[in-house]
């Protein structure tokens, strides 16, 4: 998990998110070409590339990102800290910076600023399997350390012996593979399941008497919440089959596209990024409905990968709206 070559399987999570988003601006092509030149070890012309991507719009936080990026794969930790520390203070609800931070300090020995790191990453997403399985690395790091400072203190001790070579066994000298073994050891880290069970009987206390009325109400939202996950299912389904024309079906005539470019457009900027990979993978996690004015709300965990890109996921929200018996999106952001 320490060298920047593991740093590699985490870096491509935001970059991939923030593309499939559908996020099409002008110098997003100089971002992708300095992505293609990245992959191909082409260091310098990509750092070019990024830079005149952010010449346009400096405070685009992919081109940002992917610079960290560019300055990790060349040796140059100190500038790709500085750009990861910068994109934490900009975006504090996004993960990654805070995980390739945490590679980066693992890689000099500093693991407790690793540790703090990755906690904060998984704190902004706790679904985020690479945090997790980096944390795990870590704890087991600081636990080799502990153990070797005991024999140090007691060179006789035969339990911190045992305890230190299982340890080293794990991640001592090993290939960056290994440390998806330790990610098990890292689930009790859910702190935030303890938070929900909080919230329901808090819920339940305050309501049962006064509420006769609402119960009849929830047996009417019900269905109309089930039709629209319905809709963003079916919305995902034809994306993973790049299926463009059903997938440009669900967006409704008064559709408000992302960048505000004309919808022949977005479009045609849609059609290309789905067909441009062999394969894609779209899946709806975690979505909430929430009905205001005749509109839904959907609100979920965009899970997206395909053949070239591979990523974690991303909050998105779609604002449906029905016409003509059926509901069709009318807005969608990411983020929200």
């Amino acid at each position: 998990m320490t060298t920047f070559p593991d740093l590699r399987r985490a870096q491509a999570v935001l970059l991939a998110a923030l593309l499939a988003a559908g996020a099409a601006s002008a110098q997003s092509d100089d971002v992708q070409e300095a992505s293609k030149l990245l992959k191909s070890g082409q260091h310098q012309q990509a750092l070019e590339r990024v830079n005149k991507a952010l010449a346009a719009k400096p405070k685009d936080a992919q081109a940002r990102f992917l610079k960290g990026l560019i300055y990790a794969e060349q040796g140059n930790s100190k500038e790709a800290t500085d750009v990861f520390l910068q994109l934490t203070r900009d975006y504090p609800d996004l993960p990654e910076p805070y995980n390739n931070l945490a590679v980066i300090y693992a890689s000099q020995g500093q693991y407790e600023k690793a540790r703090n790191a990755l906690e904060q990453s998984i704190r902004t997403h706790p679904s985020y399997a690479t945090a997790y399985e980096n944390l795990g690395d870590v704890y087991a790091k600081l636990a080799s350390q502990a153990y070797d400072k005991a024999l140090q203190i007691d060179s006789a001790n035969s339990v911190a012996k045992n305890k230190l070579a299982l340890v080293r066994e794990l991640v001592g000298g090993t290939t960056p593979a290994t440390p998806t073994v330790v990610a098990a050891v890292k689930p009790p880290v859910a702190a935030a399941p303890a938070k929900e069970p909080a919230k329901p009987p808090v819920v339940a206390a305050v309501e049962p008497k006064p509420v006769p009325e609402k119960p009849a109400e929830k047996p009417a939202a019900a269905p109309v919440n089930a039709e629209v996950l319905d809709v963003v299912n079916a919305w995902a389904k034809a994306w993973s089959a790049k299926n463009v024309d059903a997938y440009l079906a669900f967006y409704g005539k008064d559709f408000k596209t992302p960048g505000g470019e004309s919808r022949g457009d977005w479009e045609k900027a849609r059609r290309q990024r789905i067909s441009a990979p062999k394969s894609i993978a779209v899946t709806v996690e975690s979505p909430k409905v929430s009905m205001a004015d005749g509109k839904a709300s959907v609100t979920f965990r965009q899970g997206y990968r395909s053949d070239v890109l591979k990523a974690t996921s991303t909050t998105k929200t779609l604002v449906l709206a029905k016409a003509d018996g059926r509901w069709h999106i009318q807005q969608e952001r990411v983020g929200h």
